[in-house]
């Protein structure tokens, strides 16, 4: 089996053809270098230098050895530049996992200034419910997931991030427009539109529905906001969603909304990751940039601009 110890000293032996610069070179005794490359010719039992007077020759073994550990020893200093690179971000990889809604609403933002501090680091951006990137994370498919708490794992580390308003989205023509506020026996008389279980979003509304006592008269579940979105424009039923993905369309009044009276129903968003496993330097990053974001006072339109001002921040330092 090959030595690697024997292997440097006989290369960089070669290389100055001078056993004692061998030894300054990595900073041992000139005896030591002579004791490993002894070793390395009776381990493959060839002779590997041929002295006459002070000079030292490369047999023709010696030569070809000398060809391969050059290689060896480049390939050496590359793996030896990937690993600073990593550590320094100038490469990577960051599996990020979050909710179909962030991957579509906020997402864009966080990865654009991301990119800009680090252009180097590839990002894989893994949609589901909630349920599922908890998940993900204990199977190591997901380095860091911003998602909501629908499962509490031992092995989960839950940091909150945001607490995002549900609100319930209705067709402008809806006859329950006319009311600022509605009752929730009012509600129970209509059909309702839900996201799938495993969501965030499923989970508030079912514990609403629960603390009256009552169940909801569900139409249709999906995990598509946007056909929810669309069958709620035609009239086919009312639904609840985060403020942040229906916010454009109340605006441009293709959707209207209303108060539940006496009912604030919102989600509170997770920055999620294990606990036992250290993260990888992108993952560290990205974690430390979600962490500064923190706040239940930011406009998720505005996170983007506090990202930046982060990041500038950082840069200026530097």
């Amino acid at each position: 089996m090959l030595n690697f110890n024997q292997l440097r000293a006989f290369y960089h032996a070669a290389k100055s053809q001078n056993f004692t610069q061998a030894a300054k070179e990595l900073f041992i005794t000139q005896p030591a270098i002579t004791a490993q490359i002894n070793a390395l010719e009776n381990n493959c039992k060839l002779t590997l230098f041929k002295k006459k007077g002070r000079r030292l020759y490369l047999t023709y073994e010696g030569r070809v050895l000398y060809e391969h550990v050059c290689k060896v020893f480049e390939y050496e200093k590359t793996i030896e530049k990937s690993m600073s690179g990593m550590l320094k971000l100038s490469e990577g990889l960051l599996r990020l996992g979050t909710t179909k809604t962030y991957a579509r609403f906020l997402m864009p933002s966080l990865i654009s200034h991301f990119h800009k501090a680090h252009p180097h680091i590839k990002i894989v951006v893994n949609e589901g419910t909630s349920k599922d990137m908890i998940l993900d994370l204990i199977e190591f498919k997901n380095d860091v997931a911003v998602t909501s708490r629908v499962v509490t794992v031992e092995e989960v580390s839950f940091t909150p991030f945001r607490r995002e308003e549900l609100v319930l989205i209705l067709s402008p023509s809806h006859p329950l427009t006319a009311y600022e506020s509605i009752s929730f026996e009012q509600l129970l008389r209509e059909p309702i539109l839900m996201k799938e279980t495993g969501s965030g979003t499923r989970k508030e509304v079912n514990a609403l529905f629960e603390a009256n006592s009552c169940v909801p008269n569900i139409l249709m579940e999906s995990g598509n906001t946007e056909l929810i979105k669309q069958l709620v424009m035609q009239g086919e039923g009312l639904a609840f969603l985060v403020n942040v993905a229906v916010a454009q369309e109340i605006s441009d009044k293709k959707l209207a909304t209303v108060r539940l009276r006496g009912h604030n129903p919102s989600l509170e968003v997770f920055i999620a990751y294990l606990k036992n496993q250290q993260l990888s330097p992108p993952a560290r990053a990205l974690v430390d940039m979600l962490e500064q974001l923190r706040t239940g006072d930011t406009p998720p339109h505005d996170i983007g601009t506090l990202v930046g001002k982060i990041l500038a921040t950082k840069v200026h330092k530097l």
